[in-house]
């Protein structure tokens, strides 16, 4: 759920901060978008261009005539309503609020990448194969079958619709790190392997594609 996601280090802006306090905060946070709170009521969201197109960055919050965006979440939705509303309104950072409008805290992008890297077994060891296939040649059913046949589990799977077609990539994470019988009992079923990875090649490539990520979004 939503509150399950929230970050601990963002700090809230109040009517009484400044434009200036606003952008070093963002800038500390590295988010282009700060929640305004007062009194624990959540009153909407402030963004970078709102504060540039202020007159003066000294007075308060709350002497301009803000449209305030009023994006938010309700602490007991799910992450796909939290990164659908990322996704559409181009935030850096979502507010979480409960059934009284008090604000609990905000999920950014950072808390996010961290969640569906415990999704997707990141840090587990095994695996990747990635199959393609058409839409009605999906069954989840029987790509679990032939890989449990090869005393294997899979630890996540997920799938990529590809753009203009009525094909399907997918993605399984599996608990092996010799997934060379794996892929032949695929190959066997008429599956078609698009890319593997073995564990050598994940901890040189996902593993630092995903570290880097987060050296870029930390906070």
């Amino acid at each position: 759920m939503a509150k399950d996601l929230i970050s601990d280090a963002i700090i809230p802006l109040k009517t009484s901060d400044s434009g200036l306090i606003a952008l070093n905060w963002m800038e500390e946070f590295r988010v282009s978008h700060l929640p305004i709170v007062n009194n624990h009521d959540f009153l909407g969201l402030i963004s970078e261009s709102d504060i540039y197109e202020m007159n003066s960055y000294e007075e308060p919050l709350g002497n301009h005539s803000l449209s305030l965006q009023k994006p938010y979440v309700t602490e007991d939705q799910h992450v796909y309503d939290v990164i659908r509303q990322v996704f559409e309104q181009k935030l850096t950072l979502i507010p979480v609020i409960d059934a009284n409008n008090h604000y609990l805290g905000s999920i950014t992008l950072q808390c996010l990448v961290k969640y569906f890297a415990r999704l997707a077994a990141v840090d587990n060891p095994g695996g990747i194969i990635v199959l393609e296939m058409g839409i009605r040649d999906y069954a989840l059913s029987e790509i679990a079958r032939i890989v449990e046949s090869n005393d294997a589990s899979i630890l996540s799977l997920y799938i990529l619709t590809l753009p203009d077609s009525s094909r399907m990539e997918v993605t399984l994470k599996i608990n092996r790190i010799d997934i060379g019988p794996v892929i032949q009992t695929f190959n066997r079923f008429g599956y078609t392997i698009k890319a593997s990875f073995f564990e050598g090649d994940i901890n040189e490539t996902l593993r630092d594609r995903y570290d880097s990520l987060m050296k870029y979004l930390d906070i």
